[in-house]
């Protein structure tokens, strides 16, 4: 899944359809920063605002997936629309049943902490993951500690063993952990380890702040998975 296509798809589909980013966020019931970063290419939504984008404005989510928006030619007839329609289903049906070793089967990641609520899929096939984490917002929003010094890393843990996924690092000008925490993503698109082979919180995220005095305080953000992943397995020609 190439991000940058998904972001420009929805620009067309917003400017198509006479909308403002504010107006298509409220559709979809986010912000409008959302909005906008998926249209700069920095990031996606989860599966369940792809489903609903593709619901509301009547393309595959095949489609959306690949960036491609179906163009339709002004005044054709009813008939011919939906013979169209009809053969494009058709065609990703055959593509489907082709290419099912391939295919991405989808689970929504969302935080096990209170103090955190965190917006994430996993993508996944028989060979690998693709896990994409947006908009982390810090729900207690009493912190106005600026710090100078602040990271985020994606972990993976099994048994005693823990393994760094992906990092964000920030040691700039001092800044809140809440605008920080706006800034980060992970995007991790060939992660080799199969959805399957995740166990439950197996997935969590460290934060840590430093203050100025040298002080640092982490959070253990763990990260839960909507439904555990089916076993995948080839299909056989």
């Amino acid at each position: 899944m190439n991000q940058e296509k998904i972001g420009k798809a929805i620009k067309t589909l917003r400017t198509k359809n006479h909308l403002t980013q504010a107006e298509l966020a409220d559709k979809l019931g986010i912000t409008y920063q959302a909005v906008s970063k998926w249209e700069n290419g920095k990031n996606i939504p989860d599966v369940a605002i792809l489903k609903q984008i593709s619901q509301e404005f009547h393309i595959p989510l095949e489609a959306l997936l690949e960036g491609q928006i179906p163009r339709m030619k002004k005044k054709k007839i009813w008939i011919v629309f939906f013979l169209i329609l009809f053969i494009l289903f058709l065609f990703l049906l055959f593509l489907f049943l082709s290419q099912k070793s391939s295919s991405f089967e989808f689970r929504t990641l969302s935080s096990g902490c209170d103090n955190f609520d965190i917006s994430g899929s996993l993508a996944y096939n028989e060979k690998k993951s693709c896990i994409y984490i947006s908009n982390i917002d810090y729900c207690k929003g009493d912190d106005t500690k600026e710090y100078v010094e602040l990271s985020c890393h994606l972990y993976e843990v099994n048994g005693n063993t823990k393994t760094e996924i992906s990092r964000y690092l920030y040691n700039n000008a001092p800044i809140t952990l809440e605008k920080f925490l706006s800034e980060v993503s992970f995007h991790i698109d060939d992660y080799a380890q199969t959805c399957d082979a995740y166990s439950e919180n197996s997935l969590f995220l460290e934060i840590d702040a430093t203050e100025e005095s040298g002080k640092t305080t982490t959070y253990k953000v763990p990260l839960s998975l909507q439904d555990r992943c089916e076993k995948t397995s080839s299909t056989e020609s």
